[in-house]
């Protein structure tokens, strides 16, 4: 059985190495550059007609959308027998509905836009990783294969790693309640979420708590930490409550606008666990953030 080829844009080519290093693949290799005018030149290096291809990118940016987008175009069209786009970070999630008339739902645009895609002979497989918004995937059309993958196993290990035992398994707002509940059952651990009343249209204040955490280490998981203001906000409301230490997971760390020193110095929170689906945090350096790897989790997608 031939080799699948593992390729990726140039922001994430550091999850390509690791997807090559776990597996037996084959590294795609693409040039890359710019013209002066700012257009983008790209040229695939490697061979793909009648292979099974895997494309890893995150739409960090519309840039490198764009360049994902581009991509893929070009390995179905130079024959590409499959191929598989992992998207280790999709965004768009804060416009994935409209709520004024005349707003654009980027998330819905996007989707569509990748579901043009050509097909290959085997489909059009995309990959997620705990999107922010579950509605998401049902924006793409046509014979889009859709797959979205939790990362249960990194958060529960991390979990377990960092509280004692006892620990209340924790989240920011109602809104993730139901997904960690459905990680504190699987724990064997209570579950705890704040309840927030809005002050205006950028603030928000803490009105209580839904379990008790006197005495308890807290661990925090939301799904993604963009300025940190959230989970400062909640890990300030469980220290209040009585919590003993208070540590953070999360899948995708952006860490906009020295989100990651803002959490650090608020001194409330112990330390963040990250996952490396967005290349910010595979990026930063501190004592204060541990990275785990979505690596694994890709390569069970690929075998």
């Amino acid at each position: 059985m031939e080799k699948k080829i593992i390729f990726s844009i140039p922001d994430y080519r550091y999850l390509q190495e690791e997807v090559l290093q776990l597996g037996d693949f084959e590294r795609g290799i693409i040039e890359v550059r710019l013209f002066p005018d700012g257009e983008r030149y790209q040229r695939i290096m490697t061979p793909v007609n009648g292979k099974d291809v895997v494309l890893i990118g995150g739409t960090i940016s519309d840039s490198d959308t764009l360049e994902i987008y581009d991509l893929a175009y070009a390995l179905i069209k130079y024959g590409a027998r499959s191929i598989r786009l992992v998207f280790p970070y999709f965004g768009y999630s804060t416009m994935e509905r409209a709520v004024k008339i005349g707003e654009v739902v980027t998330a819905k645009s996007r989707a569509v836009m990748f579901s043009s895609l050509p097909r290959t002979s085997l489909g059009n497989h995309f990959v997620f990783f705990d999107l922010h918004s579950e509605g998401i995937p049902h924006y793409f059309e046509g014979q889009a294969l859709i797959n979205h993958v939790y990362c249960k196993p990194i958060i529960i290990k991390a979990a377990l790693e960092l509280a004692e035992d006892g620990f209340v398994m924790a989240c920011t707002d109602a809104g993730r309640a139901k997904w960690v509940e459905s990680l504190a059952n699987e724990m064997g651990v209570n579950a705890a979420f704040v309840f927030k009343r809005r002050i205006s249209g950028a603030k928000t204040e803490v009105t209580s708590i839904s379990a008790d955490v006197e005495g308890k280490d807290v661990v925090i998981y939301d799904d993604m930490v963009r300025t940190g203001g959230s989970l400062i906000s909640a890990a300030k409301a469980y220290k209040s409550a009585g919590a003993k230490k208070i540590f953070t997971i999360t899948t995708h760390g952006l860490f906009t606008n020295e989100a990651l020193k803002k959490i650090q110095d608020s001194g409330v929170i112990e330390k963040v666990v990250s996952t490396n689906s967005h290349p910010n945090s595979f990026a930063s350096k501190s004592d204060f953030l541990q990275i785990e790897s979505v690596a694994s989790l890709i390569l069970e997608q690929l075998i």
